[in-house]
């Protein structure tokens, strides 16, 4: 056998050496991984199908779902959220806005939020979170073909209880984390479980419970069918008290003025 052919066979039986001894390692890790996402999926998937009161959340869902069809248009008057809990209100939903903001914490940077409640009936305290634009908020600009297929699962609007949101939450920034470290990139402190959670979870301001100006305008342009009614639970509008100058009205204003009526 020459020089050369020993060396080819050296090299030959070196590289059989690492590939025998890198593989294994490199095909578990693969697998390990794969099997980590598909356990996540799952797992999301059954938070989003089981958990919570599936009656009251889809009684809710279908009310919103109806209303955002036909929102043509709402959004020129009034904010979608305000526009959405006024229709909520007519089908005799107790629903508010709901302001939350929270202080700079360690790791996690200052911010505020907003999102509908809805407070559900025959269960004291018991309440429903509402979020038009849910899914939108564990967006990546990059992610890996395994977050986003969690992302594209999540509904565009969120509706369900405080425990099932903490557990959505915890699941994706887990994910988002593993995303953002796969591709290299450093995991800012908005995309913690901590912050995200504080959107929802934080100190909430609720707006009054009565209408605004807008809604008021809104309710007095709504037309019903030919008996004047309106469908749902409908508030006729506040109205508020005209002053008056009698002394330049009519002549029989003058006198009733001039008069002196008691009544008892």
């Amino acid at each position: 056998m020459t020089s050369l052919e020993e060396d080819e066979l050296v090299q030959m039986v070196q590289d059989f050496i690492e590939s025998e001894s890198t593989s294994p390692t490199s095909s578990a890790s693969s697998n390990c991984h794969t099997l980590n996402h598909r356990t996540q999926y799952f797992i999301l998937q059954d938070i989003l199908r089981s958990e919570g009161d599936a009656a009251s959340e889809a009684k809710v869902l279908k009310c919103v779902l109806k209303h955002m069809r036909n929102r043509k248009g709402a959004e020129k008057t009034t904010s979608l959220s305000r526009w959405l809990i006024m229709k909520m209100k007519m089908d005799g939903f107790n629903a508010s806005i709901c302001h939350t903001s929270w202080s700079t914490s360690l790791g996690c940077p200052a911010g505020e939020y907003e999102y509908i409640e809805v407070m559900v009936e025959g269960e004291k305290n018991a309440s429903l979170i509402v979020d038009i634009d849910f899914r939108s908020q564990f967006e990546l600009a990059r992610p890996t073909q395994q977050y986003k297929e969690l992302t594209d699962s999540l509904p565009v609007i969120f509706v369900g209880a405080e425990t099932k949101l903490c557990k959505i939450t915890s699941l994706l920034c887990s994910a988002a984390k593993q995303c953002l470290r796969e591709k290299g990139l450093h995991v800012p402190p908005w995309r913690t479980a901590s912050y995200m959670q504080a959107k929802w979870l934080s100190v909430t301001r609720k707006e009054p419970s009565h209408a605004s100006d807008d809604e008021r305008e809104t309710y007095e342009g709504l037309k019903g069918d030919e008996h004047g009614n309106i469908n749902g639970n409908w508030v006729p509008p506040l109205l508020k008290p005209k002053k008056r100058d009698l002394g330049g009205g009519s002549g029989l204003s003058s006198q009733l003025s001039d008069m002196s009526v008691n009544c008892c």
